[in-house]
């Protein structure tokens, strides 16, 4: 296949999907990571993709946001690690925000069935697989339902937020990094995001490494609003020093 082939066959890619990464073409072309790099790089030139960490995104998708089915399919090992570390900053018989995110809802099922915590979240399926749970005090935020997240947003969610203080909030993001801050696609869940980030006394954010340096509509926070990432190894070495400059801590599990 000629390199013109091959780049119409990635950018098709890129628009069925939202997004590509440099290992999985690899892969599937049967070339060197470096082939493709030039291949999102000659892309990126041509205003078609934009390149992130890892990959690209088509031009004019910033605000591209996969169901929940396929956000639970995505690097599944790289979530149950991070969703392991997770447990280990849970507060001692304290007060939690769980954020709605896939691994956020990983991070609930594996909660101890000894585990006595009051949880807060906006969450349908996090709310479903806890409310079972003998230690859990659960609080249940409300409001119009996304059906793409299964999540409540809009005022009632935002009013509620507004009136309680936990002691740890584990928060999701479709995108983080130094310069960009933390997004998400819709600006309804980062409104109900900011407000879950100004109600926890400790942030925790939790996002597999595909997530660095992606770029979404809707920005709700910055990454120094984060005291600890907990990501995987995907993200490299001088990355999470870089982040750590900026005063979060990083967790690569």
């Amino acid at each position: 296949m000629y390199a013109p082939e091959r780049q119409q066959e990635i950018l098709r890619l890129a628009r069925d999907g939202g997004r590509v990464d440099v290992v999985s073409l690899a892969e599937e072309f049967q070339v060197t990571a470096e082939t493709i790099r030039r291949d999102l790089t000659a892309l990126d030139r041509a205003g078609l993709v934009r390149r992130v960490h890892g990959g690209a995104i088509p031009v004019g998708r910033l605000d591209f946001e996969p169901d929940l089915a396929e956000r639970e399919t995505a690097a599944a090992d790289e979530k149950d690690r991070i969703a392991k570390a997770a447990l280990a900053e849970l507060p001692s018989e304290g007060t939690m925000i769980l954020d709605a995110g896939t691994t956020v809802a990983k991070m609930a099922a594996a909660l101890p069935l000894d585990a006595s915590l009051t949880v807060v979240t906006h969450s349908l399926p996090i709310a479903a697989r806890l409310a079972d749970h003998p230690g859990i005090q659960l609080h249940l935020i409300g409001g119009r339902v996304r059906h793409r997240t299964r999540a409540a947003v809009d005022a009632w969610a935002l009013r509620a937020y507004g009136e309680i203080r936990a002691d740890v909030l584990f928060v999701a993001a479709n995108g983080f990094s130094a310069e960009h801050g933390l997004t998400t696609p819709d600006l309804a869940e980062a409104a109900v995001k900011r407000a879950a980030v100004a109600a926890a006394r400790r942030v925790v954010l939790i996002a597999d490494s595909s997530k660095h340096g992606q770029e979404h509509f809707a920005r709700f926070g910055d990454l120094s609003d984060v005291d600890l990432l907990i990501t995987d190894s995907g993200l490299s070495p001088e990355d999470a020093v870089a982040i750590e400059r900026g005063g979060t801590e990083v967790v690569r599990a």
